[in-house]
């Protein structure tokens, strides 16, 4: 089955061809970074107009790369939530306009859901059952996954998600937009052990996260150094280092648990923050000792982008799955009502 896929979220236009049996044939996606930092977040108007500037050229561009026509697509699947409601509304409107204009079925996907099955498009994919950690700008979540659509909710951030908390954080200090780069990137010249920030709720038992005052000390830091006339880079650098610590602790912690509770030794790491090369390394060290193994998609594909939707969406349609020709998105979804396969 060849599908067309459509990721338009939030603020990153994504469009891929997934062939269930030769593969990812391409992909291509537009960011909006620079169109948003001006403002130091994503603007949603912006974000949602600029879709429908991108989505028909980036569509042409991933048919001719693919070597397609439309007449060989047998399906369309495009993110219907969560997300933006505006943007994800472009989306939506154009796989179900294509799709009934093609004669195909179309079907809306869960964005997490995509995220989680990313690494599977990977050469050696994660198997059936694993704890995933989906940890992104608006999501921190620990999922046992049995199988597509089979998911146990075991723990989520209480406030802030991970990606949140390092885009305010970075915003703290004045980094750009988006801030968790800037944050990965001076963390690498912080000197270890100037500054020493909370674990938050890992002296309790509990899968649950909370960032929020994470934020908090992050913030009070920054104006302590400030206070005394020390607004250096190298304040920033030493901040960044002692943030990405705690986070990363944190997580790390966090997830051995719900292992041990789960009595597994898989884990998936999916989503904008499992790019972060400091997590990968602590969760690689974390499932080395318990000799289990870690699975994450390539660095393009734990962001916002169409190879996932499209992966997700073949699964889905080959069991039959599709929508009517209603047009529907929905800004909050939780995972758990998704159908099992």
């Amino acid at each position: 089955m060849l599908v067309l896929g459509l990721e338009t979220s939030c603020d990153e236009t994504g469009v891929a061809l997934y062939d269930s049996e030769r593969g990812l044939l391409a992909d291509a996606l537009f960011s909006q970074i620079d169109l948003h930092r001006a403002y130091g977040g994503v603007v949603p108007e912006l974000a949602s107009r600029d879709h429908v500037k991108r989505m028909l050229p980036l569509i042409r561009q991933v048919l001719a790369e693919a070597g397609c026509v439309p007449t060989e697509i047998d399906g369309i699947a495009y993110t219907a939530g969560p997300g933006l409601v505006g943007a994800l509304l472009v989306g939506a409107s154009c796989a179900q306009a294509l799709a009934f204009a093609w004669g195909i079925p179309a079907l809306g996907v869960h964005h997490m859901e995509g995220h989680l099955l990313a690494p599977m498009l990977e050469s050696q994919p994660p198997q059936f059952p694993f704890v995933a950690l989906l940890v992104s700008g608006g999501h921190t979540q620990l999922i046992r996954v049995d199988g597509i659509g089979q998911y146990e909710l075991l723990g989520e951030t209480l406030d802030d998600a991970a990606g949140e908390a390092f885009d305010k954080t970075a915003k703290m200090m004045g980094l750009n937009y988006p801030g968790g780069p800037e944050i990965s990137r001076l963390a690498t010249q912080g000197v270890d052990g100037r500054f020493v920030f909370p674990r938050p709720m890992c002296d309790r038992p509990g899968l649950d996260f909370s960032f929020s005052g994470l934020k908090t000390f992050a913030l009070n830091t920054w104006q302590q150094c400030v206070s005394v006339g020390d607004d250096s880079e190298q304040a920033r650098c030493d901040i960044s280092l002692a943030f990405q610590q705690a986070v990363v602790e944190t997580l790390t912690i966090k997830c051995k648990r719900a292992l041990k509770q789960a009595g597994l030794k898989r884990l998936v790491i999916a989503g904008g923050v499992s790019a972060n090369k400091a997590l990968r390394t602590s969760l690689e060290k974390m499932l080395g000792d318990m000799k289990g193994d870690v699975y994450y998609a390539r660095p393009e594909f734990c962001t916002d982008n169409g190879a996932m939707i499209a992966f997700a969406g073949c699964q889905r349609l080959q069991a039959g799955q599709h929508e009517s020709l209603a047009i529907s998105v929905q800004a909050r979804w939780p995972m758990e009502q998704l159908a099992p396969l």
